[in-house]
């Protein structure tokens, strides 16, 4: 095995767990170790998980995030945005934001992939490239996750962050 890679909320839930100890143990594997955080809102960031996090990166483990697109909790461009620069701030980049899941008992979490897609829209107009998360679909099945970002393809115009049109190409006379 080449690639460890670790999928937890530990160092935000339980961040004492983020010992030395286990630090020491991630860094004995042999090849390259990724640690995917998964956060939903930017006040899971406590004082106590940004120090775990920063444990986990000055030990050289690269840290990705995961997060979950869930009506009422992060379903707001201002929202997202604070929690893709609490992410960037301590160090995880932004990965993956998923469209809830059809599990039962969720439908009230989930919101609509156009939806999604008008957030991620507006996300490109407020932060970095270094900040912008992938929004995908995981196909039920175990067909593999889809990116469903927004289109800014139209006909020969190119879309902005803020919707508008403009010709592409330009128009060179």
């Amino acid at each position: 095995m080449k690639v460890l890679r670790w999928h937890t909320r530990v160092p935000l839930v339980d961040p004492a767990r983020v010992s030395a100890e286990r630090i020491a143990a991630a860094k004995s594997f042999p090849g390259a170790v990724y640690v995917a955080v998964h956060a939903n809102h930017q006040r899971e960031f406590t004082p106590a998980g940004r120090a775990a996090l920063a444990r986990l990166a000055d030990a050289g483990i690269v840290l990705l995030s995961q997060s979950v697109l869930l009506r009422g909790v992060n379903d707001d461009a201002g929202v997202l945005e604070d929690l893709m620069r609490a992410f960037v701030e301590n160090r995880v980049k932004p990965y993956y934001l998923h469209h809830g899941d059809l599990a039962p008992g969720t439908a009230h979490f989930r919101t609509t992939i156009a939806e999604g897609q008008a957030l991620m829209r507006a996300l490109r107009g407020r932060l970095t490239g270094i900040a912008q998360p992938t929004y995908v679909v995981d196909l039920p099945g175990g067909h593999g996750k889809v990116p469903v970002g927004p289109t800014y393809l139209a006909e020969d115009q190119l879309a902005d962050p803020g919707g508008r049109l403009h010709p592409y190409p330009p128009s060179t006379r």
